[in-house]
């Protein structure tokens, strides 16, 4: 297995902690500052906090990527691929107890099958949520147990394949006045976009930095 995907390293790019609000910035790393502007001026100034749990199944054939397809009858994101979770409860300890709390509900994942890793910095989404993305290892024999009501399907992805760029496809999206570049992950007859692309990128970016 590449150095770049072994649990150490991936442990080593994350965040210990989650994001603070002096830390509104880092999920636009690397963007123009007028980028960044449009950006944030874009969304609503409430932000909802809110945490996804990112789970990286150990499978003898390298890591994969959980993700779930939202059930078309939901009022956000319908139909979109994304990960499990959702708003932070007042009984949540913290964004990862939330993130688990919610994959357990979703997909029925339990809580001993997933060892933290670390956090992501808070993606911001136009729906106006402030999303605490977090990482944990998925042992592989897991058993789910979807919520129809809520989940559509659920698949793996190789780890390998959402890093490679080739595998990218990027496109512009209009931002009032700007048109900037955001990315897609095609996936046989799905694609990975928005928020949970942007999540998967910022992953990405963050085991590089690491590497070097």
């Amino acid at each position: 297995m590449d150095s770049l995907y072994t649990k150490e390293h991936i442990r080593e790019s994350l965040d210990p902690q989650p994001s603070t609000p002096d830390d509104e910035m880092q999920w636009l790393a690397g963007a123009s500052a007028e980028v960044a502007s449009a950006v944030l001026a874009s969304l609503p100034a409430r932000r909802v906090p809110a945490a996804v749990l990112v789970p990286l199944v150990e499978r003898d054939s390298g890591l994969t990527v959980l993700l779930t397809q939202r059930a078309e009858t939901l009022k956000d994101h319908a139909g979109q691929i994304s990960f499990p979770g959702g708003r932070i409860e007042p009984e949540d300890l913290d964004a990862w107890h939330a993130a688990l709390r919610e994959a357990h509900e979703e997909i029925g994942l339990l809580s001993s099958c997933v060892e933290f890793a670390g956090y992501l910095p808070d993606h911001h989404v136009i729906t106006g949520f402030r999303v605490t993305p977090v990482v944990g290892f998925v042992t592989p024999d897991y058993q789910l147990h979807i919520a129809e009501a809520e989940v559509h399907d659920v698949f793996e992805v190789p780890l390998d394949f959402i890093l490679n760029a080739e595998n990218h496809k990027s496109r512009q999206r209009k931002l009032g006045d700007l048109l900037i570049e955001v990315h897609d992950i095609p996936y046989g007859e799905r694609n990975i976009w928005g928020a949970t692309a942007g999540m998967l990128m910022t992953l990405r970016r963050k085991l590089q930095a690491k590497s070097r």
